[in-house]
């Protein structure tokens, strides 16, 4: 008996698939077996991380790191191609453009991380411990928070207006906010963290939890340390960030199932990528103002569209606009940081505090 699939074009038959009834229930206006599918792929990756990449605590090189950030970046494009022969080309170019606007926003977030890392002086080689549980963190919080989006779109429509409205605020608020506006925030929640919990003064290996004496009767209690401090902050600044992210990707489809992969796929490579840039990152420091440009250009697409008595502005030109505006952000960086010694965040955060 072939398997009967609703889309948003109609019906389409597709080939028999051997699978139990329960996996063709539709979720989020997808059959389970293709959410299953993904996040089996999800945990895979992360295990093989875990378990084979980085099985052994070390300082992840650069040459590492690239090959790892060329890897995630092939398989993100890879499975856009999956979308594009199953779901058809508007599908492929709605994930593309999202895996494209994430990624920025990810690089984005990399400036934030290596201002917590070296705030709280996480050597090198534990960064990458904090990174796999931040980047595990965020892929469920964002499950939450794109689950909760894709209702709040399917029950009121108006609500993309309120995405757009509030992205084109973003985008203005990047422009024009400093760096020292973001490390504002980090550094009120490491004092929030500091003052209602107990956390050491120094680091314990790669652990994130120890116990210690309280007290002159020798009693001791768990405190905090600092590598767990620096994985809250990196998760709540994520979640700062996914008030921007979220949105931008529900301007371009609403598709749940593209926005969910797309995030994912998008954060699942920013752990390598981080490695990769943490040492040039002051180059990219006008890369800032291309995306707050992005931002604004997706959430003035939508009252565009509306204005002009059209369904929506083509994924193909979506993309072109996004890729130029990026482009052009990267190049003017290099262009105008040329000749400037690079910042190097592990050199602050390479020994622990005393």
């Amino acid at each position: 008996m072939s398997a009967l699939f609703i889309f948003a074009d109609g019906m389409e038959e597709r080939p028999e698939l051997d699978l139990p009834d329960f996996l063709f229930l539709f979720f989020l206006g997808k059959p389970i077996w293709m959410w299953a599918g993904f996040i089996a792929l999800v945990i895979s990756l992360l295990a093989l991380d875990l378990g084979v990449f980085h099985r052994k605590q070390h300082a992840i090189g650069v040459s590492e790191s690239l090959k790892l950030s060329a890897f995630y970046i092939c398989l993100g494009l890879a499975f856009g191609g999956f979308v594009w022969w199953w779901m058809g080309p508007d599908s492929g170019l709605k994930y593309l453009t999202g895996f494209v606007i994430e990624k920025s926003l990810a690089v984005d977030n990399l400036f934030v991380i290596a201002m917590i890392f070296a705030h709280l002086a996480i050597p090198r080689e534990y960064q990458h411990r904090v990174l796999f549980w931040g980047i595990l963190g965020v892929i469920v919080l964002r499950g939450i928070m794109i689950g909760l989006g894709a209702t709040l779109v399917e029950r009121f429509e108006w609500i993309l207006w309120f995405f757009a409205a509030f992205l084109v605020y973003s985008g203005f608020r990047m422009l024009f906010a400093g760096e020292a506006d973001q490390a504002e925030e980090e550094h009120a929640v490491i004092g929030f963290m500091r003052r209602n919990f107990r956390v050491t003064k120094r680091l314990h290996g790669d652990r994130f939890f120890v116990k210690r004496p309280a007290d002159r009767e020798g009693k001791t209690v768990l405190f905090i340390t600092p590598l767990f401090l620096a994985l809250v902050v990196i998760e709540v600044a994520d979640v700062i960030f996914a008030v921007d992210s979220v949105p931008a990707i529900f301007a371009i489809t609403t598709d749940a199932y593209i926005v969910y992969t797309s995030n994912v796929f998008a954060i699942l490579g920013l752990r390598a990528l981080y490695f990769a840039l943490a040492a040039t990152i002051e180059r990219f420091r006008y890369l800032k103002h291309a995306i707050a440009l992005v931002l604004i250009f997706i959430g003035s697409k939508i009252v565009v569209a509306d204005m002009l008595d059209i369904a929506k502005i083509p994924p193909a030109i979506s993309l072109g606009v996004t890729a130029v505006l990026l482009a052009g952000g990267v190049a003017y960086s290099m262009w105008r940081t040329r000749g400037e010694t690079p910042f190097c965040a592990e050199d602050e955060g390479s020994h622990p505090r005393a």
